[in-house]
């Protein structure tokens, strides 16, 4: 039930904040409208219902039954175009207020206010090459940051984008979808809203499609399709006969026979009940959203691509056949009423009926239906992208480089540090074999700066816009190791669970997979003898390798490096300063080492007495 919107969007030149203030204030207006309006309809329905009780109840009762039959008849049919209006007026109300909510939604992103969104928990994976470390799911991930799908099969399909770089053809065609959206944040929102009324839709449709895929209950049963159209009218039939005077007995055999074969293939009734009643509304869900894609008009290919499977020539467009199937699947919801489905199925045929019907949805749709989710899926992942773009104009969309492990950035910064005085820096690497050695006081930024790298990776090869003014990069494998800890269930120490880690990124690096690899305070769990030459070994084994990256460290004599391996081995710092017992941390990257520590203020601060003098 669409509800109509402005045909024009706002131009990015109008700051977010300000177009989802005006958006909420409007939606408010609208909502607020059509709230008055169904309430007023509700009492239209009481009055009508009233008048067709106390009218029919006079015309009867003074023997005027024809008058009465025909009174009754025609305060019913006023009563459903009554209720269907009254539904239509609901409709656009919740409609009003959903969109409501997501312009709140947006303004609490622009706050940085994540918590009550999906962190995504489901996808966390402690063996993974990146997401643990970058904050990719989790709370105050990425993913709340940027996931606005309704679906299951949209969420999934950004958490993988995610999870998984895409080749350089693929980013570029996803940049150029998202450009076309990100404008138009009518169309993004009204995309989320249709979903959105639907209180399960977010259920998961990939157990019910493969189910879909099973043989045909039907199709070694040709004599019950035969008696699915016979036995229901002669039941039906006796059922009359026994209203008009005849016995009982009339309508016993029909029960006793109908009855045995509803008793009979109970399981498979119950089956098909089971898979179809949660998918009632996600098959709503995804109707209305499909009605919305088949009719905008795109320009760039993926979207064009997207809409060709939905409005294949010659076929049934895809939201009604999907409109079809939510239908077939509502009637199954006859047996929540026992009472109901008692006579329904024992006089006719209800569940097998159906069951039929959902046969005959399943030659015609001819297995596509997994094909039209994928769509779905496909187009929640690109809004999500496009609205978190249209969010944050001010970020740019990076550019791929054919060059070998480049990464080049202007005014990089971490999208998920909101402050409005957020610190941005250059960095620039480009070749293989390049190690870029980040030394620096505690607190001073050293794991926030690899972290903003790689967070930044992930989105550009995402296909989403980043956190910089200028980024150029190229396609490669990200991975990290920050985050190891004790495992207690595998008897592994942090120290030995830090060294898994390093061995999977040399055979990942060994087997010729470009990687941009982030590693802070590597070897931190052993003595500072050993800690330097394993840091050392490896960046020199890693120089041999197709791989690049950053090393934050403590330790400043692995600052030599950079004139063992000149050009391959570069020297960064963050410095620190301390004015009294205050440290000021400036948080930009400097060239050369650090020369500027604060442990031992930091201590002194806390409260440990640090004899300075001795130094």
């Amino acid at each position: 039930m669409p509800v109509p919107q402005p045909a024009a969007f706002r131009p990015l030149s109008v700051a977010p904040a300000d177009v989802f203030t005006d958006n909420l204030a409007a939606h408010a207006k609208q909502e607020q409208y059509y709230g008055r309006r169904h309430q007023a309809v509700a009492w239209v329905r009481v009055v009508v219902f009233g008048a067709g009780a106390l009218g029919g109840y006079y015309l009867f009762s003074n023997g005027n039954n024809l008058a009465g039959l025909a009174y009754v008849l025609a305060l019913y049919v006023v009563f459903v175009l009554v209720m269907r209006w009254h539904s239509r007026l609901g409709y656009h109300y919740n409609h009003y207020r959903l969109l409501g909510v997501i312009n709140q939604e947006e303004l609490a992103r622009l706050g940085g206010k994540l918590t009550q969104f999906d962190a995504g928990a489901r996808y966390l994976d402690a063996s993974h090459a990146y997401a643990a470390d970058l904050d990719v799911f989790g709370p105050h991930s990425l993913f709340q940051l940027l996931s606005r799908a309704t679906s299951r099969l949209g969420q999934d399909r950004l958490a993988d984008w995610l999870r998984q770089a895409a080749t350089p053809a693929v980013v570029r065609a996803r940049q150029a979808a998202v450009a076309e959206l990100t404008p138009d944040v009518i169309w993004q929102q009204e995309w989320q809203a249709r979903a959105r009324h639907f209180p399960r839709q977010n259920d998961d449709p990939r157990r019910f499609a493969d189910w879909l895929q099973q043989p045909d209950f039907f199709a070694d049963k040709a004599w019950l399709k035969v008696a699915l159209f016979i036995l229901p009218p002669l039941a039906l039939t006796s059922a009359g006969l026994w209203l008009s005077g005849y016995s009982f007995g009339i309508v016993v055999p029909f029960l006793l026979v109908l009855g045995g074969i509803n008793h009979y293939y109970r399981v498979a009734r119950d089956d098909y009940f089971e898979h179809s009643d949660s998918m009632y509304d996600v098959l709503r869900a995804y109707r209305d959203q499909l009605a919305l894609l088949e009719t905008q008009t795109f320009t760039s290919p993926q979207l064009l691509g997207l809409q060709a499977v939905v409005n294949a020539p010659g076929t049934v467009p895809a939201s009604q056949l999907i409109g079809q199937l939510a239908s077939i699947v509502a009637y199954f919801s006859m047996r929540q009423s026992t009472l109901a489905a008692f006579f329904a199925n024992n006089l006719l045929f209800w569940d097998f009926f159906w069951m039929w019907r959902l046969e005959a949805w399943k030659r015609k749709l001819g297995g596509k239906l997994a094909t039209m989710l994928d769509v779905v899926a496909e187009v929640e992942a690109l809004v999500s992208l496009a609205a978190y773009q249209f969010a944050n104009p001010m970020y740019t969309v990076p550019e791929l480089s054919s060059e070998a492990l480049e990464f080049t950035a202007e005014g990089l910064g971490h999208p998920l540090i909101f402050s409005t005085e957020r610190i941005t820096n250059d960095f620039s690497t480009i070749g293989a074999g390049c190690t870029g050695v980040v030394t620096g006081s505690n607190m001073s930024g050293k794991t926030t700066f690899l972290r903003t790298v790689g967070v930044n990776m992930v989105l550009a090869l995402a296909g989403g816009a980043v956190c910089a003014s200028r980024l150029r990069l190229s396609p490669a494998q990200v991975y990290t190791a920050m985050r190891t800890q004790d495992n207690l269930a595998e008897s592994t120490s942090s120290f030995y669970a830090e060294l898994k880690r390093l061995r999977l990124l040399l055979e990942l690096t060994a087997a010729g997979t470009p990687v941009f690899y982030l590693l802070d305070e590597i070897l931190k769990g052993t003595n500072s003898r050993d800690r330097h030459r394993g840091a050392r070994a490896l960046i020199h084994q890693l120089h041999q390798r197709p791989a690049s990256g950053l090393i934050s460290t403590h330790d400043l004599e692995l600052g030599a490096l950079a004139d063992e391996l000149p050009g391959a081995v570069t020297n960064y710092s963050f410095n620190s300063t301390i004015e009294g017992d205050e440290i000021r941390f400036d948080y930009h990257l400097t060239p050369g080492l650090c020369r500027s520590f604060n442990a031992s203020k930091l201590m002194q601060l806390m409260g440990i007495a640090i004899d300075v003098s001795a130094d």
